[in-house]
């Protein structure tokens, strides 16, 4: 099938999408001078109200807490101290839900806001609440606004960024499609702003290695870029859900992307869906050590086999039993993770041992297995 032939099927199955992730940058939602848009998000609301109308279901990834707090405070960049970052967020924050409910309330709707950090993903538990809040929110007709809980979370304030967080949350509740909404086209072959005339992507599959080389630095204000709006796309590949970039200032862009016109950048999902418990695996996105392996044993994790033992070459970090680690292959590359079966402290006795010689090296053996294949995920064009 030609990639022309293969887009118009797949824009066309967005047509019947039921359940959609919209994810919104800080750069399409806010002014340095004067924080959020209102009109904007009005504009928005409208078009989710008429979705929600047509029997969707939408949730809503949105940024623009710390930049809304930059502007109330007078701050004319974004802060560097890690202090004036989270009393940004906590101001912006209060400005961000309410732009959102009275926008929302116009259409007689209420917003729910929702702060996630990793740790609701990496805690099995809290990510089944976060799924069953969700999923609850959605059956009363809310709108849930997602973003990241800026004003605790350290590491989400430094390396965090909210396209990633719309790949997650694509994955946690299963929606068919992430809108990426930002204030560009899409994706284009080349730097836009070195080559003003540079091709828009209009489709690739979202596992395609050479979109990489496409992607460019984030803004001001943003944390995001191209760079992580690609890597959305390959996060929301495992649950079987398509991804589009898109111009979030030009009216109508995700009613026009629902309706399978040709909008902006679509990268495919081209690899079957994952199932939950192993979507919850890929979603950690804070393993707690590597465990790199032999051209044998990247032969039959692909084979679709356990990560045993003897296939091992090297542990590094701290880990106990049952937490995520990262499989490495002989470069250091990432193959994908899984739940291991021993602490990191016993991991590394077992280095290159047969399972048969398992119970001589530590005193007993729990399973034969470092990584059972039940529990580990590869990543596909990772």
């Amino acid at each position: 099938m030609t990639d022309e032939l293969q887009e118009s099927r797949i824009r066309q199955q967005l047509v019947a999408a039921r359940r959609v992730v919209i994810k919104l940058g800080s750069s399409l939602l806010t002014n340095r001078q004067t924080g959020l848009e209102q009109a904007r998000i009005e504009a928005l609301a409208d078009e989710v109200h008429a979705l929600l109308d047509a029997g969707r279901e939408v949730v809503l990834v949105s940024s623009g807490a710390v930049a809304e707090g930059c502007a109330r405070m007078g701050f004319e960049t974004r802060p560097t101290v890690l202090q004036d970052l989270q009393a940004a967020a906590a101001v912006g924050q209060v400005g961000l839900i309410a732009a959102y409910e009275r926008a929302f309330l116009r259409g007689n709707r209420h917003a729910a806001m929702v702060l996630l950090t990793h740790d609701d993903f990496a805690d099995r538990e809290r990510y089944l609440n976060a799924r069953a809040t969700l999923s609850r929110l959605l059956a009363l007709g809310v709108v849930p606004v997602i973003n990241e809980n800026d004003t605790v979370a350290n590491d989400e304030i430094r390396f965090g960024d909210n396209d990633t967080l719309a790949g997650l949350v694509t994955n946690l509740i299963q929606a068919e499609v992430c809108i990426l909404l930002t204030d560009t086209e899409g994706l284009r072959k080349e730097d836009p702003r070195s080559n003003p005339d540079a091709e828009l992507v209009r489709f690739s599959r979202a596992d395609d290695p050479a979109l990489r080389a496409m992607a460019g630095p984030s803004g001001a204000f943003g944390r995001g870029g191209m760079v992580t709006k690609v890597k959305t796309a390959r996060l929301a590949m495992r649950s079987g859900a398509h991804t589009i970039i898109a111009d979030g200032r030009t009216p109508g862009t995700v009613t026009a992307v629902l309706a399978g016109q040709t909008i902006g950048t679509l990268l495919a999902a081209t690899v079957r869906p994952m199932d939950a418990r192993k979507r919850w695996i890929a979603g950690h996105m804070r393993p707690r050590g590597d465990v790199q392996v032999d051209a044998g044993a990247v032969r039959a994790l692909g084979a679709g086999r356990s990560l045993l033992s003897v296939g091992v070459t090297a542990v590094r970090g701290e880990f106990r039993r049952g937490e995520v680690v990262r499989l490495l292959d002989a470069s250091g590359g990432v193959l994908g993770q899984g739940l291991v079966n021993y602490p990191s402290d016993e991991a590394g006795k077992l280095i290159g041992v047969a399972s048969g010689d398992m119970h001589a090296r530590l005193g007993y053996m729990n399973e034969p297995e470092l990584v059972h294949r039940d529990n580990l995920v590869l990543f596909e064009g990772e």
